[in-house]
C-alpha cells in the first residue's frame, strides 16, 4: 500500500535574511543547452579551463564566512574536481545506461549551483536555512557476513526491514522536499534487501532521478546482478574492504577477498562504476592510505573512489583503544591532503577532512545529511545511534520528511554546529579536522543525548550512555586528538 501524501512540514518559519552559497560558477555547465555529454567525451581537454575558473569563484572570490578559511576552500576545490574527474572516468568506462545516468543526473546535478534548485530555493525562503543534501537509509537490517566491529550487528536476529512503500515515501519526500537527487544506502547488506517483486535494483528504476551510492560487502554481485546495475545505471558500489587478502579476510571472514576480486570483474565487464569503503582503527590505518594499497584499488581494480571511516566504538564488540591513534591521526591528514591534492584522488575521510564539508554535517545540517534505519529509526548520523521520529509515525500522523529536522535532539546538534564552526569567521572556528561530536567531543553529544530523552537504536547504544568507563576512555581520547591535532588547524586553517 502506497503511504499517503504528507501535509506542510510543522517546523518553525524562517527567522530573519537567508544567506544561500552565491557560488554561480556552474551555473552555465547546468542549463540543458549546455552539452554535458561533448565535455565528458572531451573532459581531458575541457577540464584545465575549468579548473581555472573554479579557482577563480571558489577560492579567490569566496566568501570566507560562508566558505571557510582559505586553505579551506582549498580543500573543497580540490575533493570537487576529484569528484567531477571520478565522474568522467565512470562516463568513460560505463554502459549506456551508465552514461546517461552520469550526464543526465550526476554531472548536471552537481554542477547545477545549489541555490538554482527549486526545492532547495523554497526550503531557504521557509526556513532561512538550506535543507540536507542527501540521507542514508537502511532497508535491510539483515546481512550475510558477520564481521567485528560492525554497528549493524550489534542487534541479532529478527531484524525487521523496511518496506517499498516507506523507502519509496523517503526518497520522493527528500527529492520534492529538499532537492536532493543523492541517496547513500547502507545495511545490513543492501542487496538482500525485497519487499515482493521490488528489490534494491528495482527500487532504483522506479527513482531514475535519484543516484544511488550502496555499501556492500560485494559478495552477492555476480555476472546478473551486475547486468542489472547496468541497466539502470544510477547505482554505484561501495564495496567493503580492510585491506589485502590477509586483512579482509581476518575481519569478513575466509574467502570473502576473492568473492570481492570477482565482484569487482563484473562490474567492470557490465560498465558499472564502483568504489572501496574502509575502517581505519589502530591496527590498518597507515595501510589504508599506502601507495600499494591505492595503487592496488584504484589502479589495477579500477575503483574510482574511496570512503575513509574510522573505527567508532559503539557497536559490538566495543574496544575504545582500537581507534586511530592521535600521532597516527596527525600522519593521516599528511597523508590525505598528498593523495587528494597531488594524486588528484576521490578519497574521502568524513573526519580527518571535515573542513572539505565545514566540520560535522549530521542531524539535517544544510548541506548534510541524516540516517534512517531498517527500523524507519531516523537518526542524526550513521554513527549516532540515538532517535526520536519514525517514517512510519510521520506518515500516519500525515506529516513531511522535514519535520523530523525539528526534533529537539536534532535542532541540539545543529545549534552545537554553528556554535563550533558552521559559517563563522575563520579566527572564530573551531577545528575542523575533529568535528565528531560523538567521537572527537564525546561529553557534547552524550550530554544532548540525555537531555533530549533521545532513544537508544540497541542495547549497546544504551549502554554507552551509562558506562563511566566507557565515557572515561573517549573524553581521554578526545584530549589526546586535541592535542595532536589543533596545531595543525592553527598552521594551515586561520589565514581568511
Amino acid at each position: 500500500m502506497r503511504p499517503q501524501r504528507a501535509g506542510k512540514p510543522t517546523g518553525p518559519p524562517r527567522q530573519g535574511q537567508p544567506r544561500e552559497d552565491p557560488l554561480d560558477w556552474t551555473s552555465f555547465l547546468g542549463r540543458k543547452a549546455f552539452d554535458l555529454a561533448a565535455l565528458a567525451r572531451a573532459w581531458r581537454i575541457a577540464l584545465p579551463p575549468l579548473e581555472r575558473l573554479a579557482r577563480r569563484y571558489m577560492v579567490e572570490k569566496a566568501d570566507p564566512v560562508i566558505h571557510g578559511p582559505r586553505r579551506e576552500r582549498e580543500d573543497k576545490l580540490a575533493m570537487g574536481l576529484n569528484v567531477v574527474r571520478a565522474a568522467f572516468r565512470a562516463y568513460d568506462r560505463g554502459s549506456p545506461a551508465v552514461r546517461d545516468a552520469i550526464v543526465r543526473l550526476f554531472l548536471r546535478k552537481y554542477l547545477t549551483p545549489p541555490e538554482k534548485r527549486g526545492a532547495r530555493r523554497r526550503f531557504l525562503e521557509r526556513y532561512g536555512t538550506i535543507p540536507p543534501a542527501f540521507l542514508t537509509i537502511s532497508p535491510e537490517g539483515t546481512c550475510n557476513l558477520s564481521c567485528r566491529d560492525c554497528y549493524a550487528a550489534s542487534i541479532r536476529g529478527g531484524l525487521p526491514r523496511l518496506t517499498a512503500g516507506e523507502f519509496s515515501w523517503v526518497l520522493e519526500r527528500k527529492e520534492e522536499e529538499w532537492g536532493s537527487w543523492f541517496t547513500v544506502v547502507s545495511g545490513g547488506e543492501p542487496f538482500l534487501w525485497r519487499d515482493g517483486d521490488v528489490d534494491l535494483v528495482e527500487m532504483a528504476r522506479m527513482h531514475p532521478t535519484q543516484y544511488f551510492l550502496v555499501y556492500t560487502n560485494g559478495t552477492l554481485i555476480d555476472r546478473d546482478l551486475a547486468r542489472r546495475l547496468a541497466a539502470v545505471g544510477n547505482v554505484t558500489p561501495a564495496i567493503s574492504v580492510e585491506g589485502f587478502e590477509r586483512e579482509t579476510d581476518a575481519r569478513r571472514g575466509h574467502g570473502v577477498f576473492r568473492r570481492i576480486l570477482r565482484a569487482m570483474e563484473h562490474l567492470r565487464g557490465a560498465g558499472v562504476p564502483f568504489g572501496i569503503s574502509v575502517t581505519a582503527n589502530r591496527d590498518n590505518a597507515r595501510l589504508l592510505l599506502s601507495d600499494e594499497f591505492i595503487d592496488f584499488w584504484f589502479e589495477e581494480q579500477g575503483a574510482l573512489y574511496m570512503w575513509l571511516f574510522h573505527y567508532m566504538p559503539i557497536g559490538r564488540g566495543v574496544d575504545v583503544e582500537r581507534q586511530v591513534p592521535p600521532d597516527v591521526r596527525a600522519w593521516m591528514w599528511e597523508r590525505e591532503q598528498e593523495l587528494v591534492h597531488r594524486r588528484k584522488l576521490f578519497l574521502v575521510d568524513f573526519w580527518n577532512m571535515g573542513p572539505v564539508s565545514s566540520g560535522c554535517i549530521a542531524a539535517g545540517r544544510g548541506g548534510g545529511y541524516l540516517y534512517i534505519d531498517w527500523h524507519g529509526r531516523i537518526h542524526p548520523c550513521v554513527f549516532v545511534p540515538y532517535w526520536k521520529d519514525r517514517v512510519q509515525d510521520l506518515v500516519a500522523e500525515g506529516k513531511q520528511l522535514t519535520d523530523a529536522l525539528f526534533s529537539d535532539l536534532f535542532r541540539r546538534i545543529r545549534d552545537w554546529q554553528e556554535d563550533y564552526s558552521w559559517r563563522k569567521p575563520p579566527a572564530e572556528r573551531g577545528n575542523e579536522i575533529r568535528p565528531c561530536p560523538i567521537r572527537d567531543h564525546h561529553r557534547v553529544m552524550r550530554r544532548i543525548v540525555l537531555e533530549t530523552g533521545a532513544k537508544a537504536g540497541y542495547p549497546s547504544a544504551e549502554q554507552a550512555l551509562r558506562d563511566e568507563a566507557y565515557v572515561a576512555g573517549m573524553c581521554r581520547y578526545d584530549e589526546a586528538i586535541a592535542a595532536a591535532l589543533d596545531p595543525i588547524w592553527e598552521a594551515h586553517y586561520r589565514e581568511a
